[in-house]
């Protein structure tokens, strides 16, 4: 096998690193990596999905009624309306669907979908019943024996703590101490076709866990296997590392004698296994080798998190697989397999003394025999963010597409990001296993019935969606958030128009928006705010001269040219905005504010800094290039909330987001480390943005979606964030918006920018790193 091109690193930071080998603590090792020198990778997938062309068109199917952990969770992330977990038919004619939610209730649907209670697990376990605290942790699976309709059979996976842990042994447990209990039940129903559950249960399978995440995270069922097949009724399991399998010591997911970290196979009528209790099918890769389980089925994985079978082409297994901090995964997953954790992530080196980078693999990476994914992204957090913070990134596996309804997606896997809601798909045809090839992704957009364009964070109504995918008898592709426990079924494909240049996520909190395309009717010198506050701004000094045509993107016809004020022809500066001594009430939506984001369209026309004309020293210039910004609730039209501009920084001009959150206070800044002339080059168009949390304490930019690496320049907490979370910005209304320099009500020129801009934005929340690519991505994109 070739060495896989995407492996081959890009752009290097540091030279090669020498790694330390890791060794199974005890049992079987699979692998064992030896001493390697290897390259840190900054950016190891830079390829970015494909902005939306196509999108789903989904109309509201189910609303699950709203349920409790128990513990009462102290992790906000648990605290949703319904944690409900997956969708998926009954096969056995009747159309009945089924969804577990995580807080214990194990509901069906029929085609009106109203969901009613079949089976209160919680309530059956018992006190021992655990669903507080982890994001998998409750009854989080169900799956339906191919039998079903005959011998009334089924298979369900929770969790266990409180007096289960001293008075319960698990079957398998992991080289560490046990925390919780991932217990495998089967259920007999008397009646399989009755509408509420009345039978027998046992269990079948108990593992004990280490940590309170990546436990059991789903059973399953091959689809695709006739009564004539090894695999027909034999029961899948992904089980998780524990949340420990980058740990100093522990390599429980390369150690065959325990089932950590793996994805296990069993037949649950079978009797003959250690407890007696299910079968250990032969057709397993490592039935009857020494100290290994014959359980196995694959190895090698962090956080195995849905795998489903494609129904047509060759029937393969596709497995989402979630990172540690870097890569989200799709797999072809065999028999045999090992993905690589911890030795690997994706197709990448991991190296567990430094969590914070990737590496490139070694030059004998062959002889290790890893199986690496068909399809990636990374997280790649923006500079500025502790590389260890979460950033928001788990894949949620999905489904090769098969179904009648969205003929244009025949045959793409269509899967997503389970936190911020993306939805993406690759074609089947190129997910091609041990090419050295990444399929392509293509993220896909969301339209509702009547055609409008959503995001599945506004039909979550919540930021972290929680997406889970489902799939009906007939193929038919569904939607899940946990967010607010509803399910949409897709029932279309509908293509994003051309025109269509702001995304979804980015319209639903764009406040103020300045495309210098509406001038306001009889009066051209304005601008019409086609944001959501309607903030009109001015055009200063130069009115509709100053609008160019000069679009930033294929979409854009327009730009506003803003540059110094020509003293000798009695002209003052151009520049724009609004302002009032009394604060602008339409910008309220920036009055204590717990976070913001600026950014848009900027191309150097002239040279800069300016030279200072409040002097009549020919050698003096500005100390500032001014862009765009929010003013305070006391400003003078020059301090700011938050500001996208060009400063001196110790005596070089860098390209900065400066952020205050109290009025009187002090300010921080955030600068780029790249010359502001590399990222600023005359004549062409640029997008920048800055993001700013008040309370979180951080800010970013972006060029060209891109995160800038970049610095803050004063230490401490110049900010003041002091007592009970959120911290907010003053609780006043901002006293109006500057653009190209300081002072919109017209007073003194101090920070002139000879430069043109295109579609200003000003936000009243702090975009994601994604949110930011998928904005530039849209403009950039679409519109050809």
């Amino acid at each position: 096998m070739r060495k896989p091109r995407y492996l081959i690193p890009v752009a290097a930071l540091a030279a090669a690193t020498l790694l330390v080998p890791v060794t199974a603590a005890s049992g079987v090792a699979a692998t064992d990596v030896s001493a390697a020198a290897s390259v840190v990778l900054t950016d190891p997938i830079p390829e970015e999905a494909a902005a939306a062309r196509l999108g789903l068109v989904v109309e509201e199917f189910a609303q699950f009624p709203k349920s409790e952990p128990f513990p009462a969770p102290t992790d906000a992330r648990l605290m949703r309306h319904a944690r409900i977990n997956n969708l998926a038919e009954i096969r056995d004619g009747s159309g009945r669907m089924y969804v577990p939610d995580l807080n214990g209730s194990l509901y069906l649907l029929d085609d009106d979908g109203e969901p009613w209670e079949y089976l209160d697990v919680r309530e059956t376990v018992g006190a021992d019943f655990f669903s507080g605290r982890g994001l998998g942790q409750g009854f989080g699976f169900a799956a339906f024996h191919p039998a079903f309709a005959s011998n009334g059979l089924f298979y369900t996976v929770h969790t266990e703590a409180f007096g289960a842990l001293t008075s319960k042994t698990p079957d398998l447990t992991p080289q560490r101490g046990t925390i919780f209990h991932g217990v495998i039940t089967e259920w007999k129903a008397t009646d399989p076709a009755a509408d509420v559950f009345s039978g027998t249960r046992r269990e079948v399978l108990r593992l004990g866990f280490g940590g309170q995440i990546h436990g059991i995270q789903q059973i399953d069922f091959n689809p695709n296997a006739t009564p004539r097949d090894a695999d027909y009724g034999l029961l899948y399991i992904a089980a998780g590392d524990g949340g420990l399998g980058a740990s100093v010591g522990n390599n429980d997911p390369q150690n065959l004698a325990v089932p950590h970290g793996k994805i296990l196979r069993i037949d649950p009528t079978g009797r003959d296994s250690a407890n007696g209790k299910y079968g250990i099918p032969a057709v397993n890769p490592f039935v009857g080798q020494a100290g290994a389980l014959g359980e196995i089925f694959a190895i090698g994985m962090r956080d195995p998190h849905r795998f489903s079978w494609d129904p047509g082409g060759k029937q393969r297994m596709f497995m989402g697989h979630i990172g540690e901090k870097d890569l989200e995964a799709v797999y072809d997953v065999r028999a045999g397999d090992d993905l690589g954790w911890p030795q690997r992530e994706g197709p990448f080196l991991y190296n567990k003394s430094d969590r914070c980078n990737l590496y490139s693999l070694p030059d004998d990476d062959e002889s290790y025999g890893f199986t690496y994914p068909v399809a990636a992204y990374d997280h790649d957090p923006p500079p500025g963010y502790s590389c260890t913070a979460d950033v928001g990134h788990a894949v949620s596996g999905g489904y090769v597409y098969r179904g009648k309804k969205l003929g244009k997606l025949g045959g793409t896997y269509i899967f997503g990001d389970l936190v911020d809601g993306r939805i993406f798909y690759t074609e089947e045809a190129k997910m091609v296993r041990g090419s050295g090839e990444l399929a392509p992704m293509h993220e896909l957009a969301v339209f509702t019935p009547d055609g409008r364009e959503v995001s599945m964070p506004i039909l979550a109504g919540d930021n972290r969606v929680d997406l889970r995918f489902g799939r009906d008898a007939e193929g038919e592709l569904y939607l899940i958030a946990k967010a607010n426990g509803k399910v949409w079924k897709v029932v279309g494909v509908q293509r994003v128009e051309r025109d269509e240049v702001v995304h979804p996520n980015v319209a639903r909190d764009l406040q103020a928006y300045y495309d210098f395309e509406h001038p306001v009717p009889g009066n051209p010198a304005k601008e019409d705010d086609q944001g959501l506050s309607g903030t009109d701004i001015t055009l200063v000094n130069g009115g509709d001269d100053m609008r160019m045509r000069d679009g930033a993107f294929r979409a854009s016809r327009n730009s506003m040219q803003v540059q110094q004020a020509d003293v000798a022809a009695g002209r003052g500066a151009w520049k724009a905005g609004v302002y009032s001594p009394t604060g602008v009430p339409t910008l309220r939506a920036f009055n204590a504010v717990q976070s913001t984001t600026v950014m848009g369209w900027f191309k150097m026309t002239g040279d800069g800094p300016s030279p200072n004309t409040n002097t009549a020293n020919p050698n003096d210039y500005y100390n500032a290039i001014g862009l765009a910004g929010v003013l305070t609730g006391n400003s003078d039209g020059h301090a700011v909330r938050a500001l996208l501009e060009l400063i001196d920084v110790n005596g070089t001009l860098r390209l900065v987001a400066l952020g205050r959150r109290i009025d009187t206070g002090a300010s921080q800044t955030f600068a780029a480390n790249a010359d502001w002339r590399t990222l600023l080059p005359q004549g062409e168009w640029v997008h920048l943005a800055a993001t700013f949390d008040f309370d979180a304490g951080t800010m970013a930019l972006y060029r060209n979606g891109k995160p800038i690496p970049g610095f803050y320049t004063a230490s401490g907490d110049p900010w003041q964030r002091t007592g009970p979370r959120p911290y907010l910005s003053s609780p006043t209304d901002p006293r109006g918006i500057k653009i190209g320099g300081s002072f919109p009500q017209d007073l003194s020129e101090r920070n002139p920018c000879n430069c043109r801009m295109d579609s200003l934005m000003f936000l009243d929340r702090a975009l994601t790193k994604v949110e930011v690519g998928q904005q530039y991505r849209r403009m950039t994109e679409h519109g050809r």
